[in-house]
Order: C-alpha cells, then sequence, then structure tokens
C-alpha cells in the first residue's frame, strides 16, 4: 500500500507559492512606477490616471497604450533599476495594467 499525499502539506507550499508571486509582483509594480518616472507623480494623480486606464473600455487606446509601453521595454530609457532588476516584462501582463501610467498619448 502506498503512503498517502499529505494534502494540507501540499496546500501549505502552494499558499506559500502564491504569497511570495503577490509579493514579487508587488515589487515589480513598484520599480515599473520608478522606472517610468510616475513616482514623481502625487499619489492622487497616479490613483487617478491608473482608475482612469483600467476604466478604459477603448480598444484603440488600450492598443495604443500597449504599444507605447512595449517601446519604453525596448528603450533604454528605464532610469532607476539596476541592470539585473530590470526584467519587468517578465511580469505576467494585468488587463487594465499601466503601461504609460503618467498620462500621455490617449489617456482620458
Amino acid at each position: 500500500m502506498r503512503k498517502p499525499r499529505d494534502f494540507d502539506a501540499e496546500l501549505k507550499a502552494l499558499e506559500e507559492k502564491a504569497h511570495e508571486l503577490k509579493a514579487r509582483k508587488v515589487q515589480q509594480l513598484g520599480e515599473l512606477v520608478i522606472a517610468t518616472g510616475a513616482d514623481q507623480l502625487s499619489t492622487d494623480e497616479l490613483a487617478g490616471a491608473l482608475v482612469a486606464i483600467a476604466e478604459t473600455k477603448d480598444a484603440a487606446k488600450r492598443e495604443a497604450w500597449a504599444k507605447r509601453g512595449a517601446m519604453f521595454f525596448e528603450s533604454g530609457s528605464r532610469r532607476a533599476a539596476p541592470e539585473s532588476k530590470r526584467n519587468l516584462r517578465s511580469a505576467p501582463a494585468q488587463p487594465g495594467s499601466p503601461q504609460s501610467p503618467a498620462g500621455g498619448t490617449g489617456s482620458q
């Protein structure tokens, strides 16, 4: 007879992994805010811009923001994070994620 699986231990390990992934996501979002220069905005301005972006249903605007974000990552304009921490593109893309939180082309 096989040894029964320890489901509680497996669930705990999965919860720890989920917690680590959430913490890494928060860190990468903070690095993105700094790298784009959006840390120069007030908290209210940044939150307002993000809310406007998240509420936007216009596919053309979202596509324009996505292209601008891709250009940002392809260019050398990132200013804050050292090279070892610049792998921001590895973060999973979120619907409504800020490609250009500082406003600009197509913002409401």
